[in-house]
């Protein structure tokens, strides 16, 4: 048995953050139906190179990002632009407990697809909206894109290389608006529930891809408000801890430079490090023994550190600061983190019989529950592959309606 087996999710968002939520919702055992637009579906679809190659490699239409986004669900074509379809919606509403959708502001009641309209269907309906902006504010009829928010919501002024070293605003590398939205949709959707247990009535769950990237500030936001001051951009260096950031070391084998990550927390672990580096009068010295010292002496301590650290290679460093129990680690490429012995011992690489190839390895969820595990039956599915099987046993519609639906292109 799974924790959220019996709950169902009807879920007609696209591209990352929605399927993100419901992701995570179906890995937890939800029964997630997507609707997709008939003939392209989600246009994570076509995001590619790299496409999914079957077991002759031949290469699929399948892209790579589509598949690490939508496992575990199933899926349905309906063309919500039509009556019908939207007709076929609303059926489904009364069997499911939770809905999702990443529209804007206003597409959803064109269709009468609304949550005052749906919830008149299901009370008990948990309605999620995903938005660049919210429902409200002057910015509420724009799309959102995370790219544009992580610059909107200030994390690009606080992510790449100091200015005075020629550095300039950087995204991160990953849409991780996107993802958090998502991660905060699925914890909102989850609350949403239990209250709809509690008490019978549903709720209208509003997520912002903006507030979401102004919440996941942090310290950052909480020491501008408590300062007042701005801060800047670090580079690899950490606002508020010394040292904890990316050290250059000795050269590779190959010549080539190389670094590693110095992440220490705590003055204690100052202190051994000190010691590891052998340069136990740093970790005595007044200026530098406690943290708060160590911030507002940071320009006279690092360029000290970045001179002991490149006296040795990356793995005499690792093997003696983590024998130490100083925080430290290396910079990994992905190849290199997929053949990590703690990733494979955690099992997060999944092999899934997905219908046009039988080993496709994706990675896992990082989720682990002792007695519910996620689930792992469900390989990112087909367009439509699962059309007629939800239509027939989730609303009981017929051959004929099914016939009918398939003619008017609705389905």
């Amino acid at each position: 048995m799974n924790s959220l087996q019996g709950i169902r999710i009807l879920d007609l968002s696209r591209v990352l953050a929605g399927p993100w939520c419901t992701q995570t919702l179906a890995d937890l055992g939800a029964d997630v139906i997507k609707i997709e637009r008939p003939g392209t579906g989600d246009d994570t679809r076509t995001w590619g190179p790299p496409f999914l190659k079957d077991d002759q490699g031949v290469e699929t239409q399948e892209a790579a990002y589509y598949l690490g986004t939508n496992r575990n669900k199933r899926s349905v074509t309906c063309d919500i632009s039509q009556p019908a379809g939207q007709a076929l919606i609303r059926d489904l509403v009364a069997h499911c407990d939770v809905f999702v959708e990443n529209f804007k502001v206003g597409d959803m009641a064109r269709y009468g697809l609304d949550f005052a309209s749906l919830q008149a269907i299901n009370p008990r309906l948990v309605y999620c909206s995903v938005t660049g902006f919210g429902q409200n504010g002057p910015y509420a009829d724009r799309a959102g894109y995370d790219y544009a928010i992580q610059g909107m919501g200030g994390l690009m002024s606080v992510t790449g290389e100091r200015d005075d070293l020629g550095g300039g605003p950087q995204k991160v590398g990953v849409a991780v608006a996107d993802l958090m939205t998502g991660m905060y949709a699925t914890v909102a959707i989850l609350a949403a529930l239990r209250h709809a247990e509690k008490t019978g009535v549903g709720q209208q769950v509003d997520m912002a891809l903006l507030d979401t990237q102004v919440a996941m500030l942090a310290n950052l936001g909480a020491n501008f408000l408590v300062s007042g001051k701005t801060p800047g951009r670090a580079g690899n260096a950490h606002q508020n801890i010394v040292p904890y950031q990316v050290f250059e070391v000795a050269p590779a084998a190959d010549g080539s430079k190389d670094h590693l990550i110095l992440a220490v927390g705590n003055d204690a672990q100052f202190v051994k490090f000190c010691k590891v580096a052998d340069v136990p009068e740093l970790g005595n010295n007044p200026l530098y023994a406690k943290n708060r010292d160590r911030v507002l002496h940071r320009a006279q301590l690092v360029p000290l550190l970045e001179v002991v650290m490149k006296t040795r290679p990356k793995a005499q460093w690792l093997a003696a600061l983590e024998a130490a129990k100083v925080p430290c680690g290396a910079i990994n490429s992905l190849a290199e983190v997929f053949s990590d012995p703690q990733v494979e011992a955690r099992h997060m690489v999944t092999q899934w019989a997905h219908p046009v190839k039988g080993d496709l390895r994706l990675v896992s969820s990082p989720i682990k529950l002792s007695a519910t595990p996620v689930r792992t039956d469900l390989p990112p599915p087909l367009l439509g592959q699962h059309t007629a099987e939800v239509l027939r046993s989730v609303l009981n519609y017929s051959e004929e309606k099914l016939s009918e639906l398939q003619s008017s292109k609705t389905i």
